[in-house]
Order: structure tokens, then C-alpha cells, then sequence
């Protein structure tokens, strides 16, 4: 059964109305005598709390591809409306199917853009949208369209964080002084714009020195405009006798480029495995629950990530150089801590670095769903059911449901790997390949799920406004080696032709996925 449908009949009334059986702890506005009453009274009568029909909800699907597709499949499952919208460039896509195969009413809209949140706002209003799911990507963690969806004259509901923790923890400078407030390991540097020279030099002094004592040869730090983005304004510094003259660069092409000298200075940390924390939390705040970690170590050479893998370290079958259940505990106990002391109230990711002598130091947070939730889901198993679907239960607790389960009522059963199938060429920096898909195919397997809007019953256009994103496969093995076994062998039965504009044939990663599969979880 799968979890949303357990978690209903769990808690479902004969009217369809979500009842929770609580206890009161306190009665406010008593004297001694009556607050003494009442609490034996509500000792031995639970108090029933309503909480609103999630049916009545019709759902915008503001995305594309694989994610859209689970959206819908995730609201279907739920019972909740949706209606789907695609771009000129999609109209091949299997999302704009699915939709039509499973929506009602207004189900599918055309629009010019994804990136248009006029025209996101006027499908909404007429198709009677209540909700607004981002997906990833787009206006995924983007503050304002979550507040402009709260605030708007016909007020919709935002399925993520609410707009206040998106803008708190989408800043990285706030997300690692508020780390560090809570003794939250971040990685080594500034936390704020450093505008003093003397100040910068100090910082800078600090980063060489933990650097070296990590045992790092060539120890270097990161010169970067505060505010700067796309890779504009850095540099490395290897000699802490350089520093000076960087600085002073950067902050005067910062002050030009962007009317604000502020730099920031941080370690560059190049040997690491990149983890991840999954939380779900409802909308109350107080109870953030993990589903596990993630290693999500095995990326592209622009570190965009191929394969990942729950849990995110494997020490009873790898060694370790380090304690990697206690890395595990920690980097999990550490997001806690943050999402409770924001109140966060809906599905994100905290992402960690952990270097080879098993220190983790935060990196961000994001505050939406993941491409890989999947693969956290695969493992998870909640009153001992199967089947956890994370975009569902964002849904459900985004549209006001409560969380309906503890910590104690989540486990973990065997491992999940994930490969994101790509076209693109890893023998030349991982370019993108445009071109017509010709065969997609693969054995069915019970242990697989292969997520892709790509038809399988024809030919596919691969839109070249997007990313060659083809497919996500996720497996499920007993242990590490069962996965990789298991995901070799997905591999090898995988069927993926295609031919470009001048006839030359598909290039993909799946030869690259190959390749990695035997060093997953490894350091």
C-alpha cells in the first residue's frame, strides 16, 4: 500500500475529513481549580482537531518533464485536481500526455514560457488552480513568486517552505551564520561581505592555516564578489603573500560590476563527498522528521550530479578512514537543529561536504524538492509500508495536512542508486547532444522504477531550449552490492538509439554510469 494511501486510511473519517486525536497540554484563561479539572478530564477524552479536505484542491503544475509527470501521478494518487501547462517546445513531451490521459476539466494549458509567472497566474485563475507546485527548478526556491502566490489578491497555496524560510535559507551567507549561531559546521571563511582589508587578510590567514592542518598540500582560498553570480568575480589564492593584491582587485571590480565592494573569502575543499540530508516537515513547523541521507559524490566535470545513492555511506560492507555512522548521525542531527529552529514546514535538502578525515561542513540548503528524492523514497519505509512517495507527502502536508507519523515510525531498508540518464558527450566536457531519439527501451524489472517523459512508442525531438535530461532510474538492492549489480545490469539491458541533424548517432552517459558504478560510496 503505498504511503499516502496507509497514512488515509490511518486517519481518515467516514466524512472525509482529516482527524488528529491530541492531547491538550495547557488551559489558558483558568484559575488553578478549573486548569486542574480540565486537564483530568482531557486526560481521559482526546480532543479532536478538523483539518481541511485536501480533495477540494486543484493543483497548477508549474513544470515539466519527470517532475511534472510525478506531480500529477502524485495529486491523482491523493485525489487533489491539477492542471498541467507546456511550452511550444514540449507539445512531444510525455507530461502533456499523461495530463490528458489523467486530468479533468481544465487540465493543460499552453503557455509561452515556464519562466512567465504573469502567465503562470493567469492558467491558474482560469483553470481555478488553488495551489501552485514549482517542481524543481524555475520558481522553485524563488522567494518572490512564493510570496506573490500567498499574497495575491485570489491567494493561492505555495506547495514548499513558505516564502520567509525560502528567502532565510536561500541566502547563503544567512544559511551559514545561522549555522554557525547553532555550532552547525560550515565550510571555513566569511559569513557576511568583508569590506576591511586587515579584517580580509585575517580571514584569509585562518583558511591557509586549517587548510594545512587538514594535511592539504597546496591549501588555497576563494576570492569572490559578495555580489556576484555566475562565476563572475573569482579567483584562487595559493599564496598567502598574493592575497593582498587579489583582494583589492576583486573588491574594485566588484565595486564596478555590481555597486557593492563586499568579498567574501572561503576555503576551496577539492577532495569531499557530497552528502545529502532529507527533511519533511508539516506545516506547523515543530516536527521535521528525516527520511535518510544521500552521497551524491559522482558528478559531471561541471559538478552536476550523475549518480546518487541512499544512504550515504555504506560502512557495514566499505571501510572507512573515519567513523561514517557517526558522519551520518551528526550530519543529520545538525539539519535538525536548523529546520526546528526555523520552523521549516515543508520537503527540503540539506547538503553537505565531508572531507577524507570525515569532517562534514554544511554547504546549503535547498528549500524544494530534489531530482533525486526518489531515491531516499526507495528505502524508506513508514509503519513498515513501501511504496513512500516524498512528492506526494509534499503535497499533502503543502495543502495543510499533518505530517501524520513520527521519527520513530520511519526506517530504512536496503540501498537505492539513481542514474540520471543523459544526452551528452562525457568524453567532451559533458556537451550537450541534440538530436532525435529513435528506441528507448529497457527489461522491466521489479527492483526498478524508470521515471522519463520521453515516448516510448516513437520518436523523440529532444527540445534543444532545455537540458538533454532522458530519464532517472532508480534501483533498489539489499545491500550496496546487490544495487550496483542490479544497476549494471539495467545498464546492459538498456536499448537508446538516436541520430543528430547530420546523421551522426546518439551520444549518451550511460558509458560513464557504467564505468563509475564500482566506485559508489566509496572514499
Amino acid at each position: 500500500m503505498a504511503l499516502a494511501e496507509a497514512i488515509c486510511h490511518s486517519l481518515i473519517s467516514p466524512h472525509n475529513k482529516y482527524q488528529l486525536n491530541i492531547m491538550r497540554e495547557k488551559g489558558f484563561g483558568l484559575n488553578k481549580t478549573q486548569d486542574q479539572k480540565k486537564k483530568k478530564l482531557e486526560s481521559a477524552q482526546p480532543v479532536v482537531q478538523e483539518v481541511p479536505d485536501i480533495s477540494a484542491h486543484r493543483v497548477l503544475v508549474a513544470n515539466r518533464g519527470e517532475i511534472a509527470m510525478r506531480i500529477m501521478r502524485a495529486c491523482k494518487k491523493l485525489g487533489v485536481g491539477f492542471t498541467a501547462i507546456y511550452t511550444p517546445e514540449d507539445e512531444a513531451s510525455g507530461h502533456v500526455a499523461l495530463a490528458r490521459s489523467l486530468g479533468e476539466g481544465k487540465n493543460i494549458f499552453r503557455v509561452s514560457s515556464y519562466h512567465d509567472a504573469n502567465e503562470l497566474m493567469s492558467v491558474a485563475d482560469e483553470a481555478g488552480c488553488t495551489a501552485v507546485h514549482p517542481g524543481y527548478g524555475f520558481f522553485a526556491e524563488d522567494f518572490r513568486f512564493a510570496r506573490r502566490v500567498k499574497k495575491r489578491d485570489r491567494s493561492m497555496i505555495f506547495i514548499g517552505p513558505s516564502w520567509k524560510i525560502i528567502r532565510e535559507l536561500g541566502d547563503k551567507i544567512n544559511t551559514k551564520r545561522l549555522a554557525r549561531s547553532l555550532g552547525v559546521p560550515t565550510v571555513p571563511g566569511s559569513d557576511r561581505p568583508i569590506y576591511d582589508e586587515m579584517e580580509a587578510e585575517h580571514i584569509a590567514k585562518s583558511v591557509f592555516e586549517f587548510q594545512e592542518g587538514q594535511g592539504i598540500e597546496r591549501p588555497l582560498v576563494l576570492v569572490k564578489a559578495s555580489a556576484g553570480g555566475g562565476g563572475m568575480g573569482i579567483e584562487e589564492v595559493y599564496d598567502p603573500d598574493q592575497f593582498r593584491s587579489v583582494y583589492r582587485r576583486i573588491r574594485n571590480y566588484a565595486l564596478r560590476q555590481f555597486k557593492d565592494e563586499g568579498v567574501l573569502i572561503e576555503q576551496r575543499i577539492t577532495d569531499f563527498n557530497h552528502l545529502e540530508v532529507q527533511i519533511v516537515s508539516d506545516r506547523s513547523g515543530l516536527n521535521p522528521v528525516h527520511f535518510g541521507t544521500r552521497n551524491c559524490s559522482i558528478q559531471s566535470t561541471g559538478l552536476q550530479k550523475r549518480i546518487e545513492v541512499a544512504p550515504g555511506f555504506a560502512p557495514e560492507t566499505l571501510e572507512y578512514t573515519f567513523d561514517a555512522n557517526r558522519v551520518l548521525t551528526n550530519i543529520v542531527e545538525y539539519s535538525l537543529t536548523m529546520a526546528k529552529k526555523v520552523g521549516y514546514d515543508n520537503v527540503g535538502t540539506w547538503e553537505w561536504i565531508v572531507t577524507r578525515k570525515g569532517e562534514p561542513f554544511l554547504m546549503e540548503v535547498n528549500t524544494r524538492i530534489q531530482v533525486e528524492n526518489g531515491v531516499s523514497a526507495c528505502i524508506a519505509r513508514v509503519r513498515g509500508h513501501e511504496g513512500v512517495d516524498l512528492v506526494a507527502e509534499q503535497i499533502r502536508i503543502g495543502l495543510g495536512e499533518p505530517l501524520g507519523y513520527t521519527q520513530a515510525e520511519i526506517a530504512t531498508e536496503g540501498v537505492g542508486l539513481e542514474y540520471r540518464l543523459i544526452a551528452e558527450d562525457p568524453d567532451n566536457n559533458f556537451t550537450p547532444w541534440v538530436g532525435r531519439i529513435e528506441h528507448f527501451s529497457w527489461k522491466a524489472e521489479p527492483w526498478l522504477n524508470v521515471l522519463t517523459q520521453i515516448p516510448l512508442d516513437k520518436p523523440y525531438e529532444i527540445p534543444t531550449e532545455f537540458d538533454p535530461n532522458l530519464a532517472l532510474a532508480i534501483i533498489w538492492g539489499k545491500d550496496i552490492d546487490e544495487a550496483k549489480a542490479r544497476g549494471l545490469s539495467f545498464l546492459d539491458s538498456l536499448q537508446l538509439d538516436g541520430v543528430n541533424g547530420s546523421g551522426e548517432p546518439l551520444k549518451s552517459n550511460v558509458g560513464f554510469l557504467k564505468s563509475n558504478t564500482p566506485r559508489i560510496l566509496k572514499f
